[in-house]
Formats: C-alpha cells, sequence, structure tokens
C-alpha cells in the first residue's frame, strides 16, 4: 500500500491593483461567495480569508484590497491591510489584469516586491478578453522582471484554467497541520459578511452617484422560533443628500438594494432571513476609528 501524502498547509496572499479579480478568484477557488465583488475599483477594504481543502493540502488564501496610490485615509488603511497580507504569508500570488496589462499599480507592487526581495507566482487573469500573441507578449515582459517563479493563466470568470492553478499550489504549500476545521471556508464573521453583501448590493445599484461616502453596519442579529432569522442593518451616508440618493424615489431603491442581499443572504446562510435595512447620515464615518477597528484595518496607517 502506498503511503498518504502528508498534509500540506499555508497562506497565499492574492495581491494585484484594483479590479483585477481578486475577489472573484477567491471565490471561484473557494467554491462559494466568502468576499464580495462589483465592477468599482476598491471594492474590497479588509483582508479576507478563503479557505479550501484539495487533496491533502489546505490553502488559506488570503484576499487583500487592491494596492494603488491612496489619498484618503481609509485608502491608506487598505494598502497598508494588503501589503499586511502579503508579509504574513508563505506564498504571494500577483494578479494581473490581461486586458490592461502593466499598468502604474502593478508597475509599484512588483518594484516593491522587488524591493523586499519576496518571489511570488504570477497569475494573468481575464484572458479571455485578449489575443494569444498579446499575451503571450504580456507574460514574456512579466517573466523578465526576474520576480515570478511561475506563471500561469486562466479566468476567475469562466474558471478557465483554475484547476491546475490550484493542483499546483497543493503539492508547493509547506508541510504541516491544517489549521481550520475541514468545513470552514472563511474567517469573516456571519454579521459582517451580510453587512459586506448589503454593501455589494449598493455599488451595483448606485452605480457612479455614491462609490464610497457609504458604509453597511449589522446592528441586530436574532434567531426567531420558525428558525429564521431576523437581521438588522444600517446604511450609512455622509450627507443628508446622500440619503435620499440611497432611498430612492418612494422607497424604491432601498428596497431593491434590501432584497437583492437578502436573496444571497439566504443562498449562502441556506435559511430564511428577515433583513431590514436602513439609512442614517453619519458625517466623517471615513475618520471614525471605531469603523476601522470593525474591518480590522489600521486607523494610523
Amino acid at each position: 500500500m502506498t503511503e498518504p501524502s502528508p498534509k500540506r498547509c499555508g497562506f497565499i496572499a492574492i495581491v494585484g491593483a484594483p479590479n483585477v479579480g481578486k475577489s472573484t478568484l477567491l471565490n471561484r477557488m473557494v467554491g462559494t461567495k466568502v468576499s464580495i465583488v462589483s465592477p468599482k475599483v476598491q471594492t474590497t477594504r479588509t483582508r479576507v480569508l478563503g479557505i479550501l481543502i484539495k487533496n491533502s493540502a489546505q490553502l488559506i488564501f488570503i484576499d487583500t484590497p487592491g494596492i494603488f496610490r491612496p489619498r484618503r485615509r481609509l485608502d491608506r488603511a487598505m494598502v497598508a491591510a494588503a501589503w499586511g497580507g502579503a508579509a504574513d504569508a508563505d506564498q504571494i500570488m500577483v494578479l494581473v489584469d490581461s486586458d490592461k496589462g502593466i499598468d502604474a499599480d502593478t508597475r509599484s507592487i512588483i518594484d516593491r516586491l522587488k524591493e523586499n526581495n519576496r518571489q511570488a507566482f504570477l497569475v494573468l487573469n481575464k484572458v479571455e478578453l485578449v489575443r494569444k500573441p498579446i499575451l503571450l507578449d504580456l507574460a514574456a515582459a512579466l517573466n523578465g522582471e526576474g520576480l515570478f517563479t511561475n506563471i500561469f493563466m486562466l479566468s476567475a470568470t469562466t474558471g478557465d484554467g483554475v484547476d491546475d492553478f490550484l493542483a499546483h499550489l497543493t503539492v508547493t504549500l509547506p508541510e504541516g497541520p491544517w489549521l481550520f476545521p475541514e468545513d470552514q471556508l472563511s474567517d469573516m464573521p456571519e454579521r459582517l459578511l451580510a453587512a459586506e453583501i448589503t454593501r455589494e448590493k449598493l455599488y451595483l445599484e448606485l452605480h457612479q452617484e455614491l462609490p464610497y461616502q457609504a458604509t453597511v453596519e449589522t446592528e441586530g442579529w436574532s434567531e426567531r422560533d420558525d428558525g429564521s432569522l431576523r437581521v438588522d442593518q444600517v446604511i450609512f451616508v455622509e450627507r443628508s443628500s446622500q440619503k435620499g440618493i440611497v432611498l430612492g424615489k418612494g422607497g424604491k431603491r432601498i428596497k431593491s438594494i434590501g432584497e437583492a442581499s437578502r436573496r444571497e443572504l439566504e443562498e449562502i446562510l441556506g435559511r430564511r432571513v428577515h433583513l431590514f435595512v436602513f439609512v442614517k447620515v453619519r458625517q466623517n464615518w471615513g475618520d471614525d476609528p471605531e469603523r476601522y477597528r470593525d474591518w480590522g484595518l489600521d486607523f494610523e496607517a
């Protein structure tokens, strides 16, 4: 009889410029939603762990906020969280949007990893959007940086190439015991995940009207006798004029946001959910240290 393969376990940081598909890829690899997704850049605000068991390996992915040139306090805290996740990881994967190529944010990521003498996997995402000769030229240019030990080409949207990438990861992680229970898919508390899902629906509904002047908090979480769940949430905006934008005419917009969030929560939690969403004004919430503690961000970054 052949001996079983040794257990392996390790942290893999997913770093990249904003909107290159980090959260989409994480959700694809884990097999369920653990990180919210929207077409807007900088959707992910905090570090999110996604946990996958494949063969004898437990892969712990760290989804980090997009790395970009920060302008506000929240921006600085998000970028610091991204680099903190990379520093603590056993392996780093740099995700690049194949359609955008090497933009200024990707260039800064490559330069910083070089400065810190860190090697990484290169993952070219969104390959379905690019003709093969252009894709191969991009891979050759990035390979010339001397930073990447391996190059993978995949599509987080379609799943093409993802299994090959995971197969490689499972044999390169260090040997060691698993750090999380077999049935755990993320370290994000359900209350925070619920708030993040509503924020995702808010982003998708509002388009360009209110991208970053709003945040969501879960203020109530109670079990009902029939096994269903009551969730009370508040969307905080910075100005009174923004409250009307979120509510919409006759409350139509907030109702749409709440319905979309409730349906997804029921699918994820596998139970009936009664979701109540309100809108309040909280001036300068982006400069409130308590908000940063909730997200696991460093207020002083």
